[in-house]
C-alpha cells in the first residue's frame, strides 16, 4: 500500500514539474537557437508610431417569426497596436458595444525576433477555426456561422507560439496554452489548462486548408474540440466549408457536431463611384445540441445551445475595397426539431465601416 502511494506521489510530482517547466524551457530553447535576437535584430524598417484602428457595425433586424424589429450596434471596436522595437510589438482592443456590452478583447505583447516565428503572451484569440478567427469586418455575412459563434468564439489568456515559412513551405503551425476560463477569472490558480494546435496548409495561393485541435476543461470534465476547414478562391468565386466535432470526457454529454458551407460571387462594377462590388451569397449551416462544460444550478450538464439548422441568403454592397465599407443585406431561415418553436427567422441590414 505504501509503495503504491509513493509511486502515485512520484507520478503526480513528475506531472507537476513537467507543467511548471515545460513551457519556459521550450521558449528558452527557441531563444537560444535564434541568435538574431541578441546579435542582430530584424533589418526591416519598422514604424514605432502607434496605430489606431476600429470597426463599427450598426444594424437593423426584422424578425418575421415574431413580427418585431430592433436596432443594434453589434460592434464598436477600437484598437491600439504598434512596435516597441524591431522585435517586440503590442496590441490592445476594446469593444464598446458588443450588443450593448463593453468588453476588453485583446491585450498582448508579441515577440518576433525572426520572420518565421512569433511568441504571443496575454489576452488573445485562440488559434482555432478559420471562422472563429475572422475579425468582424472580414465576415461575409451579418451573423457568424454556428461554429464561429455558438461552438467556438474562443478568446483566452495565455501564450501562443506561431511558426510559418510561406516562401519555402506553404505551412503555418500554431500551438498554445491558456487558462481555459475565457476573458474572466484570471486570478484563480489553475491545475488544468486549455491546449490548442492549429495547422494551415496552402497548396496553392488560392487554396487554404486548416486542421484544428483544442482541449479544454472549464470545470471538472475535459472536452476535446476538432475542426477541419478549407476554402478556395477562383474567378471571383469564393467557396468555403468547415466541420466541427466535440467530445466530452466520460461521455457526460452527447458529442456535438457543427457544419457550414457557403459561396459568394463578386460582381465588379466599372466606373461606379458609390458601389464598387455587388456580392450575392448563400450559406447553409447546422449544429447539434451543445454543452459548454459547466453544470447547471441543478448540478447536471444540460444543453446550452439547442440543435438547429439555417439557410442564409443575401447581398453585400462593397462601397470601397471589400471588407472596408460594406452594406450587408441578409435573410436567415431557421429550422428546429419538432416541438421547438421557431422565433429566429429574420431580415438583417447591416452597415460596416473599418478605419
Amino acid at each position: 500500500m505504501n509503495g503504491t502511494i509513493s509511486v502515485n506521489r512520484g507520478f503526480k510530482m513528475k506531472r507537476t514539474i513537467s507543467k511548471v517547466f515545460f513551457f519556459p524551457v521550450f521558449l528558452s530553447l527557441i531563444l537560444f537557437f535564434s541568435p538574431s535576437i541578441i546579435i542582430a535584430q530584424k533589418t526591416d524598417s519598422v514604424s514605432f508610431h502607434p496605430q489606431i484602428e476600429g470597426t463599427i457595425r450598426a444594424k437593423y433586424e426584422y424578425n418575421t417569426s415574431l413580427d418585431a424589429s430592433r436596432f443594434q450596434v453589434r460592434n464598436a471596436r477600437f484598437s491600439v497596436n504598434g512596435n516597441f522595437n524591431s522585435i517586440v510589438s503590442y496590441k490592445t482592443e476594446i469593444d464598446l458595444s458588443d450588443e450593448g456590452q463593453t468588453k476588453m478583447l485583446d491585450a498582448y505583447i508579441r515577440l518576433q525576433p525572426q520572420n518565421w516565428w512569433t511568441f504571443t503572451l496575454g489576452q488573445q484569440k485562440i488559434p482555432f477555426s478559420t471562422d472563429n478567427l475572422r475579425s468582424p469586418h472580414l465576415l461575409y455575412f451579418a451573423n457568424r456561422s454556428f461554429i464561429g459563434k455558438q461552438l467556438t468564439a474562443l478568446r483566452d489568456v495565455g501564450a501562443t507560439l506561431g511558426i510559418f515559412n510561406k516562401k519555402n513551405l506553404p505551412l503555418e503551425l500554431y500551438t498554445g496554452i491558456y487558462n481555459g476560463e475565457g476573458l474572466y477569472n484570471q486570478e484563480e490558480w489553475k491545475t488544468s489548462f486549455s491546449f490548442v494546435f492549429r495547422s494551415v496548409i496552402h497548396p496553392t495561393e488560392n487554396i487554404h486548408l486548416s486542421f484544428n485541435y483544442n482541449s479544454i476543461q472549464p470545470e471538472d470534465k475535459r472536452m476535446n474540440l476538432y475542426d477541419i476547414g478549407g476554402y478556395i478562391d477562383a474567378n471571383n468565386w469564393h467557396l468555403e466549408t468547415e466541420f466541427f466535432y466535440k467530445t466530452y470526457a466520460d461521455n457526460f454529454f452527447t458529442p456535438t457536431k457543427g457544419f457550414f458551407i457557403f459561396s459568394d460571387y463578386d460582381i465588379h462594377l466599372a466606373n461606379q463611384k458609390t458601389v464598387k462590388i455587388i456580392r450575392p451569397l448563400l450559406r447553409y449551416d447546422f449544429m447539434t445540441d451543445n454543452n459548454k462544460g459547466y453544470k447547471s444550478v441543478n448540478g447536471i450538464y444540460e444543453t446550452d445551445d439547442i440543435a438547429r439548422s439555417r439557410i442564409t441568403g443575401g447581398i453585400t454592397l462593397c462601397m470601397d475595397k471589400p471588407f472596408l465599407n460594406d452594406i450587408r443585406i441578409n435573410y436567415e431561415k431557421y429550422f428546429y426539431e419538432k416541438g421547438i418553436e421557431n422565433k429566429d427567422d429574420k431580415f438583417v441590414i447591416e452597415f460596416v465601416v473599418r478605419f
